[in-house]
Parts: C-alpha cells; sequence; structure tokens
C-alpha cells in the first residue's frame, strides 16, 4: 500500500478525478440551465432532464470526492485533509479554490437532501451557489494543474468553458417565468 501512496497511478488518479469532476461539474450547470429553461428532447419527457441533471451531478459528487481523498492520500503534494475542506488555511493557495469549490458543493448537496425541510427558496437560494462553484473549480484546476498548459487540457478547459458560458446567455436571455414548482 505504501508504494501506491508514492506511485505515479495516485498521481494519475488524482489529475484524472480533478478533470472528470471539472467536466461533470459542467454538464451539472448545463443540464440545471436546461431544467431551468423547461427543455425537454423531442420526444423524451421534461423529468428526464431534471433526472439526469441530479445523476450527473451525483457522478460529479463522486468523482469530487476521489479527487479530494488522493490529493490528501498522495505523497506527491503535501495536501492535509484539513486544507481540502476548509479555505486558505493551508501554504499552497490553489488548493484553497478547491476547498471553496468543494464547500459549495458539499452546500449543493446538504441543501438538496434537506429540499424538503428547507422549502425551495431557501434550497434555490443555496442552489445558485453552482454558478459560483464551477468557476472557482476551474480556477483551481488551472492554478494548481500540472498540466494548465497541455494542449489537451487547454482544449478541455476551453470546451468546458464554451459550455457554461452559451448556458448561461440560454439561462440569462430567458424571460422571466414562475418557478417550476420543484423541478428545478
Amino acid at each position: 500500500m505504501s508504494d501506491f501512496l508514492h506511485s505515479t497511478a495516485l498521481w494519475y488518479l488524482v489529475r484524472g478525478s480533478g478533470i472528470v469532476a471539472l467536466i461533470l461539474l459542467t454538464g451539472v450547470v448545463a443540464l440545471g440551465v436546461a431544467t431551468t429553461r423547461r427543455w425537454q428532447a423531442p420526444g423524451v419527457p421534461r423529468f428526464v432532464t431534471a433526472a439526469v441533471h441530479r445523476s450527473v451531478a451525483l457522478l460529479a459528487v463522486v468523482f469530487l470526492g476521489i479527487h479530494v481523498l488522493t490529493s490528501v492520500v498522495d505523497s506527491y503534494v503535501s495536501i492535509r485533509i484539513v486544507d481540502a475542506l476548509v479555505p486558505f488555511v493551508g501554504k499552497v493557495r490553489p488548493v484553497a479554490l478547491g476547498a471553496v469549490a468543494f464547500d459549495f458543493v458539499v452546500a449543493l448537496v446538504l441543501t438538496s437532501l434537506l429540499r424538503a425541510r428547507l422549502g425551495f427558496r431557501a434550497w434555490r437560494i443555496v442552489h445558485w451557489f453552482a454558478y459560483l462553484a464551477w468557476p472557482v473549480a476551474l480556477a483551481h484546476g488551472l492554478l494548481m494543474g500540472a498540466d494548465a498548459g497541455a494542449s489537451w487540457n487547454v482544449i478541455v478547459v476551453g470546451a468546458c468553458v464554451l459550455t457554461v458560458g452559451a448556458a448561461l446567455a440560454w439561462r440569462l436571455q430567458a424571460p422571466k417565468t414562475a418557478p417550476m414548482g420543484g423541478l428545478v
């Protein structure tokens, strides 16, 4: 087990789970906008978009958890569990951005689990933090990642930025409508 903690396989798992989490979080933001806009694919009921949004969000949380856990376990960079959970307590500043994004995601998960008790308005206010969690996570990856300048990473990050940018432009041009009564 000790060899694994010092292995390049663990280092690749840290990096890979981080980029997969970013891609999935990008999908979550885009699907959240699609749900808010009441979009549906032809021939598919609208609730499917919301269900896919929740499923992708759950998968993103799993990969985020793997990323955080492997970052702490990996001996290449010294990141303590408190550094990964509490922003700005550690020595590596880009980790703080990851902690901020992680805390936003944890708040989203907890409020989604408690949505029935919180009420729609409180849940939705916290859910707006998704729009903050994504760019903070993106900045974390760009500043912390060893692959920030690699062409494949620039393409992946560029695609994520274009996807979220297009979704937000679509969201902002939407007419004001009444809340969807629980699907958003």
